[in-house]
């Protein structure tokens, strides 16, 4: 199928999309080639914090391109060596391993697991994961992954993985074992509907694999780089993970994502990792950018009370439609639709210039970039009103 100059069947059908063509975006909107504007509340997945195509990152990867793209990872070059410094002067880690992906991140810290098992945990290979849980799409972060739909895909998966239940301490306890080297999860579950793990089942948990020698990995690659309104979001539950990933929002709209670990964590010898790309200048250029703007004190609170206003407003608007509760934290959040009603909602939305996502059929997710504001909060939540109503009277009638 072609629709006027693009060639859609050029591309692998691998998701359905709209036909909207989108050609650029500034800050909280996006254009498609028709000149229709839309009003982005999920920013490439919560990748582009700093909203589309902001100046800073935009004049980073510029100067830097000028200089030099890549000399080989076999080499240092001073943006991955500024950036890594950087990540680990405002976190509880030591090291740094640059990826070009979540999944990559993600894989990269399951490695890094084992290999500690392998050196200090007599072989120990198994990773605690949990049910709903999302960690790429890689074999093996497909098979750590709790995501129902991954289950009957690509067999036969990467064994090594066991799922507890989130926010269930006993659960994890239950799969522990001397064959257990670490215990990973998503401080916020954002493909199952936006599920929390509460702070004290973040420290319960911190708690537990301290008793145990066992690795705490934390995958940040939604909740990181500021989404729930402190840089990282261990730092609410005041707890020191071992281990964190990285991805989204760190690049701020170029593929770039971190693995980051404590001295202690830190096991792979030359040979162990790689990857062409990883920690090119270029994208580590645009990482430095992000991460200056994000990791300023009023930068987050900002976000943070961006986050609390969205969160006030979903919450009347649930109360108005007679829906469910709102979830999350920050700017990462779900409002409960009771209904299986996500994906006409969603599409509706796109009609009328917004954008949305339902992770769930029975949730819309919001994923807006870090510096919304709430004028155009406001302005999403009177698109969201105005369909909720249509479709409560088309239940009433019905």
């Amino acid at each position: 199928m072609t629709l006027a100059a693009h060639p859609f069947d050029a591309l692998m059908n691998i998701t359905a999309r709209p036909q909207a063509v989108f050609v650029r975006g500034e800050g909280a909107y996006l254009w498609d080639d028709a000149g229709k504007r839309y009003l982005d509340f999920m920013q490439g997945w919560a990748v582009n914090c700093l909203g589309h195509s902001p100046p800073v990152v935009a004049e980073a990867l510029a100067a830097q391109a000028k200089l030099l793209l890549t000399p080989s990872p076999a080499f240092y070059n001073g943006p991955s060596l500024k950036l890594a410094q950087a990540l680990v002067d405002k976190s509880c880690f030591d090291q740094v391993f640059f990826a070009n992906s979540g999944a990559e991140a993600n894989e990269g810290a399951i490695k890094l697991a084992r290999k500690y098992g392998a050196k200090h945990k007599n072989g120990a290979f198994e990773i605690i994961t949990f049910e709903g849980g999302f960690h790429g799409r890689t074999l093996a972060t497909m098979s750590a992954s709790g995501k129902k739909a991954f289950e009957p895909l690509f067999e036969p998966k990467v064994s090594g993985f066991r799922k507890a239940r989130l926010n269930d301490l006993d659960s994890v306890k239950a799969l522990i074992s001397d064959n257990t080297v670490a215990v990973m999860l998503e401080p916020i579950q954002g493909e199952a509907g936006v599920w929390p793990a509460t702070d004290q089942f973040l420290q319960a948990l911190r708690a537990l694999t301290k008793e145990h020698g066992l690795l705490l990995i934390v995958d940040e690659i939604q909740t990181g780089m500021g989404r729930t309104g402190k840089l990282f979001h261990y730092e609410h539950a005041g707890i020191a993970p071992d281990i964190m990933t990285l991805g989204k929002g760190i690049g701020g709209g170029v593929p770039l994502a971190a693995l980051l670990a404590t001295k202690e964590a830190s096991c792979f010898e030359h040979g162990d990792q790689g990857g062409t790309f990883n920690g090119n200048p270029l994208m580590c250029a645009a990482g430095l950018a992000v991460l200056e703007e994000v990791s300023k004190p009023e930068f987050l609170k900002a976000a943070g009370d961006a986050g609390l206003f969205l969160e006030s407003e979903l919450q009347k608007l649930s109360a108005r439609h007679g829906l469910g509760e709102v979830r999350g934290r920050g700017l990462l959040l779900a409002l409960d639709l009771k209904l299986p009603i996500g994906g006409a909602i969603v599409a509706e939305a796109l009609a009328d210039g917004v954008l949305i996502n339902s992770p769930q059929p029975d949730a819309l997710r919001f994923m807006p970039a870090l510096n919304v504001t709430r004028e155009e909060i406001s302005l999403m939540i009177d698109c969201l009103d105005a369909i909720l109503v249509k479709a409560g009277a088309a239940r009433r009638v019905a």
